[in-house]
């Protein structure tokens, strides 16, 4: 896939873009680039793919919490905090270079708002949707489901693992919907985008 007009978009649009080719190299440049720094990071299977959180935990202080673990709230308080937030974008339409996450708890979106120096937000190219409907419809009927299975939610679209019902299961996961069509003033931004497949 051709990332350089998308990234023109998205550079209109406010962010700083790097393009790599592989996971390896994006996780390279992101270990080179973060550096004696807090970091906090939402849930993210990219993110685990590219198992840059250990490496990045060698020089930097890093705060990733894990789904069910007795001090996830504390930690993700502890990442709210941090100077820098590590995240990955679940679509970007390529029409208009909005970026767009859902979310169940709140604290990846949140941190993609405001309280940071930067973010970086990590996406493959399945990310990658032509216009903000299909996008949109990317994060109910792919993102949401796959993620509910992965966290084992009793939600209708865990069980069926096909698309978005619309739930009112308390195991939901996708709560809220933030949609950057620009990059927020108040810190600096980068999308990392990689050509290969990764995450949901």
């Amino acid at each position: 896939m051709a990332f350089e007009t998308l990234a023109e978009t998205l550079k209109k649009n406010g962010f700083t873009v790097s393009i790599f080719e592989t996971k390896e190299e994006a996780a390279e440049y992101l270990n080179r680039t973060i550096d004696d720094r807090t970091i906090g990071c939402g849930g993210s299977m990219t993110l685990q793919e590219l198992e840059i959180l250990p490496r990045l935990a060698t020089h930097n202080e890093v705060f990733a919490h894990k789904a069910g673990a007795k001090d996830a709230n504390q930690i993700m308080e502890q990442a709210m905090k941090a100077e820098v937030y590590l995240m990955s974008a679940n679509a970007i339409s390529e029409q208009d270079g909005a970026i767009l996450n859902i979310d169940g708890m709140g604290n990846r979106v949140s941190s993609s708002l405001y309280g940071h120096k930067k973010v970086y937000m990590v996406a493959g190219k399945n990310k990658i949707s032509p216009d903000f409907h299909s996008a949109l419809m990317r994060l109910r009927n792919v993102v949401a489901p796959k993620n509910a299975q992965r966290l084992q939610r009793n939600t209708p679209c865990a069980i069926k693992g096909d698309r978005c019902y619309d739930c009112d299961c308390k195991d939901r996961i996708c709560n809220a919907l933030v949609v950057h069509y620009k990059k927020i003033r108040s810190m600096d931004m980068e999308v990392v985008l990689i050509n290969e497949e990764l995450g949901y």
